[in-house]
């Protein structure tokens, strides 16, 4: 053994390194702590191009984010002896300890539970070698909250994790101070806010991924037409919330029981009719109406000025503002990927916090954690593309004139993000300015509804002047609140302004991402507008991740320019 290699594995034993997992239900993904640090984090579907990395399947939870994990490691130099902990973000016993036989048919949960108790094997097998004691299953909603409330800033806070479920759980409300995460309570399947939108979405003819459709459609409608049905189905109180079991399902007795309500379910590829924007109206009032109920709870529960929130319904932009503008905590975080991607980071914090007796890094809540790509490996993928590119010297001016021209301009930088939402590393931006846009980039280039909204990345030491955001907290910068636009401003950038006069607002600080602050401030110098329009890049597939994946995207889209670092492909070239 050389010299060097003995420093480097004396210097390796020295740290712990945790690999999260995720894969039990959706949203597969890997994350990798070294000594609490976070260094890597990315989805299982940027890499195998599946729609979130698999289906959400009783058969398939020790499928392992394979791609995702290779990734993690190599990232940081590490093979899997270097590995001393592995996190996995469900907890088969307490599954066990509180499942109802009247809730699913048993042939399902044997399966799964089957499934589950292979997890372990699965990892063993991937990284060849016996982890015993050094595998750890997390439970669901303690690996949401703990990839809430690390990151956050704070050093105690309330914490609330609403998703589709956990174990059992729809809702976990929790407490946190130094290292240490505690369940204060949980509401129990069939009371699942997260299951509701599933069921929603599919009666919408969507799939039943596709919350943010549905969110997008309520826009549209009026709640009070269904508000009186919804007052049966999701019941919210002062503190207190409860979902009507008959409509968890679309079997044909949940099925009839929801079209008596609401009408025919309605069918993909078919017109949507006014009712349909008025049921998704009334869904969306009544979850804020829920999860203020629960804000309160917790504000009860856990005296504090800070909350944290994680779970798929913490994705929810204008619930998140409803909760922001209430004012009952002053400070308020939310990850970049609250889902279920986001246990993976949890489950890893999780992990390091309880065998180390301390937490892991504290306040690192940046979202830029995928791959990243060198010059070399972009213009490889060009040359074997058969195009053409030239070399820009300000990639970020080129851009914004581009932009100010009207042209759709891809923006492949630095590290991908994690989480679902593009920030700026593999997005799609455009000119707000021009009300064709928002058309333009639903027909021609991202083939999708007519009704979807686009989000606006606005500088933020300009944000509020345009929009309604308050005091900026850190979690604004993910895309995660729809504050107002001013009413100065509307006709101004008319691509961005949802029907109900909001928008999904991300704030572009230049310390956070410094290259897409440049472009920003470009396009506000060449137009006096501080924000553009920003949609991830990607085409009815996951956001991109290589420089192959983005040239594939761009050759078939309606994308006029692609800038990968200072590389820029047009599509005259």
């Amino acid at each position: 053994m050389t010299v060097e290699r003995w420093n480097s594995d004396r210097e390796k034993s020295r740290v712990v390194n945790v690999l999260g997992i995720n894969s039990v239900y959706h949203e597969s993904a890997a994350a990798l702590l070294v000594d609490g640090e976070l260094v890597a984090a990315v989805e299982e579907e940027r890499f195998n191009r599946i729609k979130h990395g698999k289906e959400a399947d009783f058969d398939n939870p020790h499928q392992l984010p394979e791609r995702a994990i290779r990734y993690c490691l190599k990232h940081a130099g590490l093979d899997a002896r270097d590995i001393h902990h592995v996190a996995y973000s469900f907890a088969p016993k307490l599954r066990a300890k509180q499942y109802r036989s009247e809730w699913w048919d048993w042939r399902f949960e044997e399966t799964f539970r089957l499934r589950i108790g292979q997890v372990q094997a699965a990892a063993e097998e991937l990284l060849g070698r016996s982890l015993k004691e050094r595998f750890h299953f997390v439970p669901h909603h303690l690996a949401h909250a703990a990839s809430a409330y690390f990151p956050s800033t704070f050093d105690r806070a309330a914490i609330l994790s609403v998703d589709g479920i956990g174990e059992t759980a729809g809702t976990t409300l929790a407490k946190a101070e130094g290292a240490r995460i505690k369940v204060i309570e949980t509401f129990e399947y069939p009371h699942s806010i997260g299951f509701l939108w599933e069921v929603f979405s599919e009666f919408l003819g969507f799939s039943h991924y596709d919350a943010s459709k549905a969110m997008g459609l309520a826009a549209y409608g009026n709640p009070e037409v269904y508000r009186q049905q919804f007052h049966s189905i999701l019941r919210a109180e002062q503190e207190n919330y409860g979902v009507a079991q008959d409509v968890l399902g679309l079997q044909p007795k949940q099925l009839a029981a929801m079209e008596k309500m609401f009408g025919p379910r309605h069918e993909a590829e078919t017109e949507f009719l006014p009712r349909h924007a008025d049921i998704a109206a009334a869904l969306q009032e009544a979850t804020d109406a829920a999860v203020m109920a629960l804000v309160r709870r917790v504000k009860r529960l856990v005296p504090s000025d800070n909350l944290c929130m994680a779970g798929g319904v913490a994705l929810n932009c204008v619930t998140n503002e409803v909760v922001r503008r209430s004012g009952e905590f002053a400070n308020i975080f939310i990850p970049s990927a609250p889902h279920d991607a986001g246990t993976a980071i949890g489950a890893a914090q999780f992990v390091h916090a309880a065998t180390q007796k301390k937490p892991p890094q504290r306040g690192y809540s940046t979202p830029y954690l995928g791959p990243s790509f060198k010059r070399r490996d972009i213009l490889q993928a060009v040359k074997a593309s058969g195009l053409k590119a030239r070399q820009s010297k300000s990639p970020a001016r080129d851009a914004a004139k581009m932009i100010a021209e009207g042209k759709i301009v891809a923006w492949f930088q630095g590290r991908m993000e994690f989480g679902p939402r593009a920030l700026g590393n593999r997005s799609l931006l455009a000119d707000p300015r021009r009300s064709e846009m928002r058309e333009i980039l639903n027909q021609k280039v991202k083939h999708r509804e007519d009704f979807r909204p686009f989000a606006p990345s606005v500088l933020a030491e300009h944000a509020n002047d345009w929009f309604e955001v308050g005091s900026h907290q850190t979690c604004h910068e993910f895309m995660l609140f729809a504050p107002r636009v001013r009413p100065e401003q509307l006709d101004r950038i008319p691509a961005v302004v949802h029907k109900d006069g909001t928008a999904r607002v991300q704030l572009v600080n230049r310390k956070s991402n410094p290259r897409f602050h440049e472009l920003i401030s470009c396009f506000h110098a060449e137009t006096g507008v501080p924000l553009v329009v920003n949609t991830s890049f990607n085409d009815s597939e996951p956001i991109v991740c290589t420089p192959t994946d983005a040239i594939v995207t761009f050759r078939k889209s309606g994308i006029d320019a692609l800038v990968m670092d200072d590389v820029v492909l047009t599509m005259q070239a």
